[in-house]
């Protein structure tokens, strides 16, 4: 019906292996782009982009860091909230002694500063990996938090020992600060998000990404045909990091306007993680996926009961989603480990052959 393929020609192998090789595919790119861009602000009101639209690109920015990670280069990472941490302290700094400088260009910045410390700590990866990767970058995320209380310098030695967000502009837009409306912080997230997600997808892609998921598969067999495991492990770790501080710092900068070293705990680690899971691991719209149904979740839940005169308290609606979200992990690490992102591709599958199943 509306979703096949016939009579579209591939005359090259660019064309085989583009990301979206089938027309129907860049039509649905479009209409998301054309609903981000236009419709959500249109439409949406402050309490929408500030509690859904904006936290959820961030989230899933974060998600694309770790998955890259975890999901192309097979490396366990249970740092993800250290380094976003990394990423957001940078950025503070970074707009003390530049004040005059394109907020955007800082928050990029702050991402190269979390990818140099993804590379320190991406150095054990070269002799251990599984259970005890994953016990390394803990502990990461354990000295980084430590160094988010302990020096002073970090937060200007604020004698609350958080970071306050201080007006910026971008383009002549006002972007950070209380004076900064939401609108402008949705369109510079959105526009951040998008380039990224691009970059990640040419990376993933292309020759990196290829040598990433050589890695995942088979290390030994990768090295043996040419792969140099310290450059795709190291690399890996320094992608990785770069996503995740500029998620950390846009998380401070366009969504919370302020933040104490507990923001950037072990819960956002695992949180980052389950998203991971649950989206799909090796797949930059399960990242999407995951985040959207994590971060929207709760909302949903208390939100719908109140559709029906019920309200909900707020523990109660923390409880219930922290057992759905346990017991979707597990389901879906049985019944389907590649989350939410296969079943889409499966769904897909099936529209291309339809009436006509598999």
């Amino acid at each position: 019906m509306f979703y096949r393929e016939a009579g579209q020609f591939k005359t090259s192998y660019r064309a085989d292996m583009a990301v979206f090789p089938i027309l129907q595919d860049r039509i649905g790119l479009g209409v998301i782009l054309f609903v981000a861009v236009v419709l959500v602000p249109l439409l949406g009101d402050d309490f929408f982009l500030n509690t859904i639209m904006i936290p959820f690109l961030i989230m899933a920015l974060a998600t694309i860091g770790l998955n890259i990670l975890t999901g192309y280069a097979g490396q366990l990472s249970l740092g993800a909230g250290g380094f976003m941490g990394a990423g957001a302290y940078a950025c503070y700094k970074l707009t003390t002694y530049f004040p005059d400088t394109n907020i955007l260009i800082l928050v990029l910045a702050s991402g190269l500063v979390s990818a140099a410390i993804g590379i320190v700590f991406g150095l054990p990866s070269l002799r251990i990996k599984g259970f005890y990767l994953a016990v390394a970058t803990l502990a990461a995320q354990f000295f980084l938090e430590w160094c988010f209380i302990r020096i002073p310098w970090l937060y200007n030695s604020n004698a609350s020992g958080a970071i306050e967000v201080p007006g910026r502009t971008g383009f002549g837009v006002m972007l950070t600060g209380p004076s900064a409306s939401p609108e402008a912080r949705y369109f510079a997230v959105l526009g951040l998000v998008a380039l990224l997600t691009w970059i990640a997808s040419n990376l993933v892609h292309g020759r990196i990404g290829r040598s990433w998921m050589m890695i995942r598969d088979m290390d030994i067999a990768a090295e043996l045909i040419g792969v140099r495991p310290l450059r795709a492990k190291l690399s890996a770790f320094a992608v990785s990091s770069f996503y995740l501080g500029v998620a950390g710092a846009m998380m401070v900068f366009f969504w919370l306007g302020a933040a104490e070293p507990s923001s950037f705990s072990i819960n956002l680690s695992f949180l980052i993680l389950f998203m991971t899971i649950i989206g799909g691991l090796g797949s930059l719209v399960g990242s999407f996926f995951g985040a959207a149904f994590i971060f929207i979740l709760p909302v949903l839940i208390r939100a719908a009961p109140r559709t029906f005169g019920i309200d909900v308290a707020a523990d109660a609606v923390q409880h219930l989603t922290y057992m759905i979200i346990g017991a979707l992990i597990i389901v879906f690490l049985i019944v389907e480990p590649h989350g939410l992102a296969r079943l889409w591709q499966v769904g897909k599958q099936k529209l291309r052959t339809w009436p006509f199943p598999y």
